[in-house]
């Protein structure tokens, strides 16, 4: 039986990377400050120490942090303490152990230009201390041989971030979106967990992972409410009003460095340029992703 510690194991992605290995008959270590859904769990606080990964076969590195902080604040060294040397730590645990290491689509480099993303695109000017982090993070672990997930927006049961955050600004039944509507890719966390355990015996490098197709934005925002028992009308704000606004949000939060600006420059690009991810390199190894936005809205509304 193969042994999978799983990095991050009681979080969002960790939890159903765990749960779907054990399900095709791995033995699975969670790896993390709190014990996860399955297996056993080994301590391990990824800012401060190097994890016991004794009598794993393969480890899938979840464990991360994540958010939009104020640039300066404490919570970009605390993104830096995990998403980078927490990766220097569990690679050297590691001892040529496979690793596969889920990343972000956020390394990508911001602004128009990513309508058909491939792992090639540039990785650089990012515009939070979360892309930086994952970009630096991912660097050590290609260059120590590991299999980088890129996913982008991943949503599913569980999710802690997007869709709670989409729902939260919700104001008087209307939800304000930057720029016309476009086309984006998402990724569901069970395309993902797939992915993780197939990817081991996947060349080293950097491989996209999304959903079969991309959504049109308005529409897929539509479907999560609509799917949550929110109705709400979509409006549009100016592009040129949105990154204004943006920029003088984040410039009001510096003076209050442990806040949490609803509204940066990392958001309004995130919503409001077309990001395709070309998932070829991943399919030319296997893996279909087989789980969408609508497979997703049937599950809540029948669960």
């Amino acid at each position: 039986m193969t042994t999978i510690a799983v990095t991050g194991a009681s979080g969002f992605c960790g939890s159903h990377v765990a749960t779907t290995a054990v399900a095709r008959g791995a033995d699975v270590l969670c790896v993390g400050r709190r014990p996860g859904p399955v297996g056993r769990h080994i301590p391990w606080d990824a800012a401060r120490d190097v994890p016991d990964l004794s009598g794993a076969d393969l480890v899938v590195h979840c464990a991360a942090a994540v958010g939009d902080p104020v640039p300066g604040s404490p919570a970009e060294a605390d993104l830096h303490a995990v998403n980078v040397d927490g990766t220097a730590r569990l690679l050297e645990a590691a001892a040529g152990r496979p690793v596969v290491w889920v990343s972000s689509a956020s390394v990508y480099a911001p602004g128009p230009g990513r309508s058909r993303v491939t792992e090639d695109h540039p990785v650089h000017g990012h515009l939070n201390a979360y892309g930086r982090t994952k970009a630096a993070g991912e660097a050590l672990a290609l260059a120590a041989g590991a299999v980088v997930l890129r996913p982008r927006a991943v949503y599913g049961t569980g999710d802690p971030h997007l869709v709670p955050r989409l729902l939260s600004r919700v104001r008087r039944g209307r939800l304000m979106l930057p720029g016309p509507s476009l086309r984006l890719s998402l990724t569901a966390v069970e395309n993902l967990a797939d992915a993780c355990l197939l990817a081991a015996r996947w060349p080293p490098g950097a491989y996209n992972i999304a959903d079969p197709v991309p959504y049109d934005r308005d529409e897929a925002v539509r479907t999560v409410l609509g799917a949550h028992g929110v109705r709400a009308r979509i409006g549009h704000i100016p592009l040129p009003a949105a990154h204004a606004a943006a920029a003088a949000v984040q410039a009001l939060a510096r003076l209050r460095p442990h806040a949490r600006p609803p509204f940066t420059r990392y958001a309004v690009d995130q919503l409001a340029h077309s990001v395709v991810l070309d998932v070829a390199r991943a399919e030319s190894r296997g893996w279909v992703a087989g789980r969408t936005l609508t497979d997703y809205a049937t599950a809540l509304r029948t669960g």
